[in-house]
């Protein structure tokens, strides 16, 4: 459904799509099917301008200023255990 709104929209219309994964792990998402990502990543790549952020997690940010440092990074700890 994605591939057909994005080939649909392609030269015609701006898309801004975000994402916390490289290109390369994008056939992850869309069930290891390697020729659909690459199709549809074909198409998203067609004159686009990409702007890659790094950095610190804004949310991250948020959440240690709301509860404490020492909390948040517990919390974090305990859910990259899970």
């Amino acid at each position: 459904m994605l591939f057909n709104h994005i080939s649909l929209r392609t030269g015609i219309k701006s898309t801004i799509i975000t994402s916390n994964k490289s290109f390369e792990k994008w056939h992850e998402i869309f069930g290891m099917d390697t020729v659909l990502t690459a199709a549809l990543l074909d198409r998203l790549t067609h004159k686009f301008f990409l702007v890659n952020r790094n950095g610190k997690s804004y949310r991250m940010k948020e959440a240690k200023s709301m509860m404490g440092s020492k909390n948040v990074n517990k919390a974090v700890k305990i859910a990259a255990n899970t």
